[in-house]
């Protein structure tokens, strides 16, 4: 499969396949841009960021039939827009299960570690699953619109909303999402379902009355349908559920689900992030 071209240095993709693609360089290194059409408040987006280090760690597996299964992302610092690089690390190769390390840098300064396991499917003992949640139809659901001042991510997505109240309205519980889809449509992969994880506004916002900066501590993705994400339509939304339970000490924890339009679980999510005072920073 031929990789996307690499934005320019100063982040021009139009696409997403394109602003996360990477160049291989051999020894487990790959060269990637960080694309400021992606960011957030406080910078990249971070499922953004994941996304970037994924197709370095699905270019090192190179094997379809060991797609990812769990991906886990320290954020340590953002990086600027511009080049940035990737070192993949294989920790340990098995018949069935590849685990690996990833460090995302910029000028030499680490910005992203990640583990990762990738897997062959197995003989299971026992298959179940909760149905999805009940919302609407995307077709029934009018799109969100971006706020005056929002991030530039905001632009780079498709939000129907479904669940909870709205955000900054003071509400009772922590709890968002709806329908998710790139602006511009591709077909689904592993590492747009990394950021679709990422791509929604807090679900501890709803519960706010003001903005405040959150960003991600952690972020792991646990895919569990690597045949459905393959089989989407480029077209085709997620349906997306965030809910948060606690917030304390500054840091609150997000729980995610990605689901099919059939019904199918894609991937679940859960996040630890900062939720302090704007003044305070990150």
């Amino acid at each position: 499969m031929s990789s996307p071209a690499l934005p320019s240095r100063d982040g021009t993709a139009t696409s997403f396949a394109g602003a996360t693609a990477v160049r291989p360089r051999g020894g487990g290194r790959y060269d990637g841009v960080c694309d400021p059409c992606w960011s957030a408040p406080l910078g990249p987006n971070g499922g953004y960021l994941a996304a970037i280090v994924l197709r370095a760690l699905e270019g090192e597996v190179a094997d379809d039939a060991r797609p990812p299964r769990s991906l886990t992302c320290h954020f340590l610092r953002p990086p600027a827009a511009g080049a940035v690089r990737v070192e993949v690390a294989v920790e340990r190769a098995g018949r069935s299960v590849t685990v690996l390390s990833a460090r995302l840098l910029q000028d030499d300064r680490p910005c992203v570690v990640a583990l990762a396991a990738f897997a062959r499917d197995l003989p299971s003992a026992a298959d179940y699953a909760s149905p999805p949640p009940a919302a609407p139809g995307p077709d029934a659901v009018a799109p969100w619109t971006p706020f005056a001042g929002a991030p530039p991510v905001a632009r780079r997505v498709e939000v129907r909303p479904v669940f909870g109240d709205l955000p900054l309205s003071g509400a009772g519980e922590a709890v968002t999402g709806g329908w998710l889809r790139l602006s511009e449509p591709e077909p689904p992969d592993p590492p747009a379902i990394a950021f679709y994880a990422d791509a929604w506004l807090p679900a501890a916002f709803a519960r706010l009355t003001a903005p405040v900066g959150a960003p991600t501590i952690d972020l792991t993705v646990h895919f569990r349908a690597p045949g459905a994400i393959a089989a989407l339509p480029s077209q085709a939304p997620v349906l997306a559920r965030f809910v948060s339970t606690t917030s304390a000490g500054g840091f609150f924890e997000e729980d995610g689900e990605l689901w099919a339009p059939d019904g199918t679980l894609l991937a679940q999510s859960r996040q630890l992030a900062l939720l302090v005072p704007a003044r305070d920073g990150a």
